[in-house]
């Protein structure tokens, strides 16, 4: 009878732990349990991010039967706006690595004075990237190798996603900071609130309803901007009502140059990192469409909005490992952060195994969801399977990159994104797919390929160890 009973009890604590992710109660992650803190972050982490990725395919979902220029219209406008994302996942980034710092030393109030100057930061920098968007938005699209007719369809379509970037940025960026403190919940329900608005809005401003015609293509625009923009008034009103973790006074907004240079210190190499990874998916984007056409383009596209369906929520989980090794840290615990890495990892790995194995058998009817074109259904199944075999690798470089972010050391990432993307997997795209005539497909190869050695090298850097001794 002891085993049944202990079965029980392992499942009924489960339930419990499951229950107080979502309530997001308050937790001390420096004490106790590694695998049921991983558990209380974890849940609502992969939930967020999980909505985040709702975003993107529910836009293909909408998009892609408005035909191959729509498509290609959303695919490269959301490859040019990786830049804005790799600006706000940086400072959100560093975001998550001082407050959770901060909160493992307990001082909530130093938290909250480092997160409110994150915020100060990120509504500078959208107001220049906003700007160049809007002016320049036809001339993104053409420099993403795109056709004639895909800038004069889409160009109101990447102005309005470009211009209400600061959407994004504060999104991200607020969400980091709740992370940060560990009050995952709240990060996890406005991504639920702006998806959910997105999925209403989506249709009912593309197709419109009764005599409304709608939108078409920039209602999808219109849609996704205000769904993320419900979702920062959700993470506002959170924040600035006192309830929180985190007590958010109007003295935390004043300017304190020593904590600027902090966060800066930490935020540069994070938003370097990402763009630099962007950066490159956004060469090989130009690299698939001007190798392999619309259709190419369009079927590359459908693929990688499955592909980022799947990595965000094991993100979501290595963001747990960042707020982890933040926290312990700050608590003078580095074995402990150490430790719930490598659970982490463990974790992450099995997840992706299983995605693994759903893109290799199951790609064609995925890929079948979002167009019915033949052309643009193979190219997005060959280019799902052949990405999907290393998911593996990509679950266990996540974890170590976010530790390594997590714990302040910015800088190790960035090096090894820059070396394995750029030094590493562009050229061997541009290789495969030109030099030796392989296409679109050459490019596909490319990416396993170097996911697998920055993963590796990550792993190296990791168990070093130098990261322990990181002050922030």
């Amino acid at each position: 009878m002891s085993q049944p009973t202990q079965y029980t009890s392992k499942l009924s604590l489960f339930f419990s732990l499951l229950k107080q992710s979502f309530r997001g109660d308050e937790h001390d992650y420096t004490q106790g349990s590694i695998r049921q803190a991983i558990i209380l972050l974890a849940i609502p982490m992969i939930l967020e991010l999980s909505l985040e990725s709702v975003f993107a395919v529910v836009d293909m979902f909408f998009v892609g039967r408005l035909g191959p220029n729509a498509m290609a219209t959303v695919g490269l406008t959301e490859s040019a706006m990786s830049i804005v994302y790799s600006v706000a996942i940086g400072l959100s980034t560093a975001a998550t690595a001082v407050v959770a710092r901060r909160i493992g030393e307990k001082n909530s109030e130093a938290a909250a004075h480092a997160g409110m100057l994150c915020l100060l930061i990120s509504l500078i920098l959208t107001l220049i990237i906003s700007s160049c968007g809007i002016l320049f938005a036809p001339n993104i699209l053409r420099a993403m190798g795109a056709s004639h007719q895909v800038v004069k369809e889409g160009t109101v379509f990447t102005r309005i996603m470009l211009g209400g970037s600061v959407v994004i940025m504060l999104l991200f960026l607020i969400n980091g900071i709740f992370r940060g403190a560990g009050d995952a919940a709240i990060a996890m329900r406005s991504l639920w609130l702006a998806s959910l608005m997105n999925i209403i809005l989506c249709p009912l401003f593309i197709y419109g309803i009764g005599g409304w015609n709608g939108f078409g293509l920039k209602g999808a625009a219109i849609a996704t901007t205000i769904g993320r923009g419900t979702g920062v008034l959700y993470q506002c009103y959170n924040l600035f009502n006192g309830k929180g973790i985190l007590k958010v006074k109007r003295i935390h907004f004043k300017w304190d140059t020593p904590v600027i240079k902090t966060i800066v210190g930490v935020a540069w190499p994070a938003t370097f990192q990402f763009i630099i990874q962007s950066g490159s998916w956004i060469v090989l984007t130009i690299l698939v469409a001007t190798t392999g056409g619309t259709n190419a383009s369009a079927g590359y596209q459908v693929a990688i909005r499955n592909i980022v369906f799947f990595i965000l929520p094991a993100w979501g989980l290595s963001n747990a490992a960042a707020t982890l090794v933040g926290q312990n840290l700050g608590a003078k615990q580095p074995e402990r952060a150490e430790q719930s890495v490598l659970l982490t990892a463990k974790y992450n790995a099995l997840f992706m195994a299983g995605v693994t194995l759903l893109f290799l058998f199951c790609s064609f009817p995925i890929i079948g969801i979002f167009t019915n074109q033949p052309a643009v259904q193979n190219y997005g199944v060959r280019a799902l399977q052949i990405v999907g075999a290393g998911y593996i690798f990509y679950g266990i470089g996540m974890v170590m990159m976010q530790a390594l972010n997590g714990a302040g050391d910015t800088r190790t990432p960035t090096w090894i994104n820059f070396i394995g993307f750029w030094l590493f997997q562009i050229p061997l795209a541009y290789f495969m797919a030109k030099v030796l005539g392989w296409g679109p497909t050459g490019a596909f190869i490319a990416i396993p390929v170097a996911e697998t050695a920055i993963a590796i090298t990550a792993w190296i850097f990791f168990k070093k160890g130098k990261w322990k001794k990181v002050v922030v």
